[in-house]
């Protein structure tokens, strides 16, 4: 039976990452862990960093504000910007980010829809959105391709001139042990960044194949739950000014 086009949808099912009910309780148990993780790991780095005065540095508000944005992929919350070149660096970040998602956004209020709108994800995907159309999306495509290359491609361009300018700093150390630190570090950072990269990317640039759609689903999770989860040990939790103000919060909190 061939789907009527319907320009008054409103709501688009989803199908969630399986329908398999026996599997449903471990999906609920694991994501809820994961969320839960997220937000008290991130909670607890905001919460050390704002009640410190020794952390009230450049490196630390950025750490802060990372923790504050993967609350943000998992809930909604407003951040609070400290110095002032910081704070513009970050109001630039999400004017950036809230402008590409009201611009995506009206793209796709422009489209009709099929009334067979079910979504094979556990959120509302943006290529999933757009690959439901009844209408001709090329120029839905084409803006949606031409903000992940901008954004990805400026910020990896960012990431990639930091990473130069700190391992150039690192190759300065005289210790052997603190180049292998530093190092070890920067490697853990860069295993997150790529993660949440190339799972996105691959995401979207599969989009186009429809047999695609469950393992680009179970591929979104890594980006959207797992590296959220994993910033708070990765960037902060290690961090020995970071363990030391969450000691003495912990102390104060016992008493």
């Amino acid at each position: 039976m061939e789907a009527d086009n319907d320009t008054g949808i409103s709501e688009f099912p989803l199908l969630g990452l399986s329908e398999e009910l026996e599997l449903q309780p471990i999906i609920f148990g694991l994501f809820l862990c994961m969320y839960l993780i997220t937000v008290l790991g991130n909670l607890l780095i905001i919460l050390a960093v704002s009640s410190d005065s020794h952390l009230h540095t450049p490196m630390y508000f950025f750490l802060a504000n990372l923790s504050f944005v993967d609350i943000c992929f998992t809930s909604t919350t407003i951040p609070k910007m400290l110095p002032r070149l910081c704070g513009l660096l970050v109001l630039v970040s999400w004017v950036i980010s809230v402008l590409n998602s009201l611009l995506q956004s009206l793209m796709v209020l422009r489209l009709s829809f099929c009334t067979e709108v079910e979504i094979p994800y556990f959120f509302c995907e943006l290529n999933q959105v757009v690959g439901q159309a009844c209408s001709d999306t090329f120029l839905n495509n084409m803006v949606m391709n031409f903000g992940i290359v901008l954004l990805a491609g400026g910020l990896l361009t960012g990431i990639f001139y930091s990473y130069s300018k700190i391992v150039s700093s690192i190759l300065g150390i005289s210790s052997a042990q603190g180049k292998f630190k530093a190092f070890s570090t920067c490697a853990s950072h860069l295993s997150v960044v790529s993660l949440f990269y190339c799972t996105v990317l691959g995401v979207y640039l599969s989009s186009a194949a429809p047999q695609s759609s469950h393992s680009s689903a179970v591929a979104s999770v890594m980006y959207t739950v797992v590296t959220p989860m994993l910033n708070p040990f990765i960037y902060s939790l290690r961090n020995r000014d970071i363990k030391r103000a969450l000691k003495r919060i912990t102390g104060v909190l016992v008493m």
